[in-house]
């Protein structure tokens, strides 16, 4: 069932507990809700990590392998860290009060191969608002050999699928900017979350056009300036994705598809049990909140707690405002999911998989 409805009656007290808080802090430390300037030089980096190797692809100076992977992995985590610590902001609307900031920074994420519009309702829309609800987060719509929700249909092909599950994380990227932006704008077109087909037509030639010109310079440059074999410039291509793709895929999905969070479903009529806040809670974790080095690199998302009851805010203050959001929720009763650890949150996202895999874990409706 699509489009399910929540009830915010309820959530009127904690939202305003919780704003009322959150803006306490930032009035008092005369701190701005968006970027700073760690966040500033943070955009330097990553936008540089990305874009410096492939110049030096660029230009002929590369010729041996080693080398030539070497830039193309950099590229790797510079393109995860404009997708989670660039882009993810701006899209959101956090990065910048200036909306046209935010704009132009939502475009690094098609610089990268992806596509901003097709993100945006993907993500800012369906994953936010409707959060492990099965057909209508787009991140659990998986295909046949792989099931993320115990609401999913099983199918025996899925049983190893906790083993087989990082050879598609790998290549997730790959495939997202080749075919997955087409499917998906198609089907939103057929779910209406397009205008009208005039919007359409022009962002299958905007996402041809953004794609076209990635390809160029991150692929068919390098293999007319590198003097090596055509097939080498492809796998250090496929190697910058692979690191790409593992990192996004690994962060999004442990913050989710865990064994703690819940997957509800709402009634006959389309109703949630759960107010949107207590659904956020209920199906987000975070994890590894010492790391300040994973805080960094992965654009705070180890505190998908405080991205998705706070999606405005700029991820550099997370840290700082998760001792407040986990009080509140405390006094509210709303459970507060934490893993101490990334591996500890790999192990049991591997756990999950392989229960819903063998279909061990029971279908929960609200």
């Amino acid at each position: 069932m699509k489009n399910p409805k929540f009830s915010r009656v309820a959530d009127n007290d904690f939202s305003k507990t919780l704003r009322q808080r959150v803006n306490h802090y930032f009035k008092t430390n005369n701190l701005s809700k968006k970027a700073n300037k760690t966040m500033v030089i943070k955009t330097m980096v990553m936008l540089s990590l990305f874009f410096i190797p492939l110049i030096l692809l660029s230009t002929g100076l590369v010729t041996t392998t080693g080398f030539l992977f070497t830039l193309y992995i950099i590229c790797g985590f510079g393109m995860s860290g404009i997708g989670m610590g660039v882009m993810h902001d701006a899209i959101h609307g956090s990065y910048s009060k200036n909306k046209t900031i935010n704009r132009l920074l939502g475009y690094t994420f098609n610089m990268i191969g992806a596509n901003a519009t097709i993100w945006k309702i993907q993500h800012n829309v369906l994953h936010h608002t409707y959060t492990n609800i099965d057909h209508a987060d787009d991140d659990i719509n998986t295909p046949f050999f792989l099931r993320f929700s115990p609401n999913g249909e099983h199918h025996k092909s899925q049983r190893f699928q906790h083993i087989y599950i990082w050879f598609f994380y790998g290549i997730s990227t790959i495939f997202w900017i080749t075919a997955k932006d087409f499917v998906r704008l198609k089907r939103y077109k057929n779910m209406g979350l397009l205008n009208h087909d005039q919007v359409y037509r022009t962002e299958i030639i905007k996402m041809i056009s953004w794609k076209t010109f990635y390809y160029s310079y991150a692929l068919v440059l390098p293999m007319i300036m590198v003097p090596l074999p055509w097939w080498l410039i492809l796998l250090g291509f496929l190697s910058m994705h692979l690191v790409t793709g593992m990192m996004v895929s690994i962060v999004f999905q442990i913050a989710h598809i865990m064994p703690a969070t819940d997957f509800p479903l709402p009634n006959e009529e389309g109703l949630m049990t759960n107010e949107w806040y207590r659904h956020q809670f209920a199906t987000t974790s975070n994890f590894a909140p010492k790391s300040k080095l994973l805080f960094w690199l992965i654009g705070g998302l180890n505190y998908q707690v405080e991205h998705h009851v706070l999606p405005d805010i700029c991820h550099v203050h997370y840290k700082r405002l998760s001792p407040i959001v986990a009080q509140t929720a405390k006094e509210f009763g709303m459970t507060y999911h934490v893993k101490k650890s990334i591996f500890h949150a790999i192990v049991d996202h591997t756990r999950m998989l392989r229960l819903l895999g063998k279909n061990e874990i029971i279908s929960t409706a609200a």
